[in-house]
């Protein structure tokens, strides 16, 4: 009774003053290393050591319990893991270079700043195996994780390409069902940085699923409502997008595109030319308007192909006033020849 009392005046502590309070215990091979709080902003660094993550750290009493508390931490749901490894200061710089450590053991979970969490042994005494919190989506890794192993154990069972197809296909089916029951975007999230890694043998199966399977695009549509301000929402998002290019990139053009852009440049051409033709007879009329009316009658008989001398006696006057009525319609009309002026008004 005392101990529920304890446990239950915790609980109304931490979530009357926002406080976040996590405990557990490591085994007695890890209890002289340290543990570290981590949050993970990158979901391709959801498991590893890496020390741009690390929040806290703190060394295990004699029996080999651990807590973190503070308030510090966004009042949202985020991933965080948890990890003990008994490596020196000098031994980190080579062993977590990488970011995976033979000598650590990890925990990861979903928390916010208001949560309780514990990590007590499972039954078999495992440590990290089991969490127990007012928040119900803290264990979702487990369970997917426990998921995973099943998945894994399908796959092992008959190492055929046969069964390699069939299970893929089934896998990435249970498995995004499964994420979206969850009603967790960020368990999700957990399911995809499985399903897309590019070392793993699902990464192929993965590119053309996003050719086709709308769940993707459902998935970025529930991190914004969600977590619109998230650092892995936005990864997220920029991934998809050069996923979705790459599958994309060199599929077929429909045979409609074609025919809208030859029409297109068509009609590009096709105004282009009636502008500039319609620019050269503006400028053809205006340039006609300037002329004086024997300058006209001089161009109207030009153009019907008549000599110097027929125009003359056309005009009864001399061949040297029809040669000065074409010097001036020449200079009004910006041509130089009889072919010139024809031109301009065949146009």
């Amino acid at each position: 009774m005392k101990a529920t009392l304890i446990v239950l005046f915790i609980f109304i502590s931490t979530a009357s003053y926002g406080q976040y309070h996590f405990s557990g215990k490591v085994n007695t091979e890890l209890k002289e290393g340290k543990v570290y709080l981590s949050t993970i902003d990158d979901y391709r660094k959801i498991s590893g050591v890496y020390g741009e993550q690390i929040l806290k750290m703190t060394n295990p009493d004699s029996l080999g319990f651990f807590s973190f508390s503070d308030n510090n931490l966004p009042s949202q749901n985020r991933m965080y893991r948890i990890h003990v490894d008994t490596c020196t200061d000098e031994e980190q710089t080579v062993n977590h270079f990488t970011g995976h450590c033979a000598n650590s053991k990890e925990i990861l979970f979903i928390a916010n700043n208001t949560d309780t969490l514990s990590f007590p042994y499972s039954f078999d005494n495992e440590m990290f195996c089991r969490i127990v919190s007012n928040n119900d989506k803290s264990q979702m890794f487990l369970k997917i994780d426990s998921l995973k192993h099943e998945m894994r154990f399908a796959f092992g069972t008959y190492r055929s390409e046969a069964n390699r197809s069939l299970n893929t296909k089934k896998w990435f089916k249970t498995l995004q069902n499964y994420g979206e029951k969850l009603n967790e975007p960020l368990a999700e999230l957990y399911i995809y940085s499985f399903l897309s890694d590019r070392t793993n043998d699902l990464h192929e199966y993965y590119l053309e699923d996003v050719k086709t399977n709308t769940y993707y695009e459902n998935l970025l549509t529930r991190l914004k409502e969600h977590y619109p301000e998230a650092p892995y929402t936005k990864q997220y998002e920029a991934e998809l997008k050069a996923d979705e290019f790459v599958v994309n990139g060199n599929k077929s053009i429909p045979w409609w595109i074609y025919f809208l852009g030859v029409f297109a440049a068509l009609s590009i051409l096709g105004n282009f030319y009636f502008i500039g033709k319609w620019r050269r007879l503006n400028k053809a009329s205006k340039s006609t308007e300037a002329l004086s009316k024997q300058e006209q009658r001089v161009m109207e008989l030009i153009l019907e192909d008549k000599t110097n001398k027929e125009i003359a006696d056309s005009l009864f006057v001399s061949v040297s006033t029809v040669k000065t009525h074409i010097n001036n319609l020449y200079k009004k009309m910006n041509v130089a020849s009889r072919e010139e002026l024809k031109k301009l008004h065949n146009k």
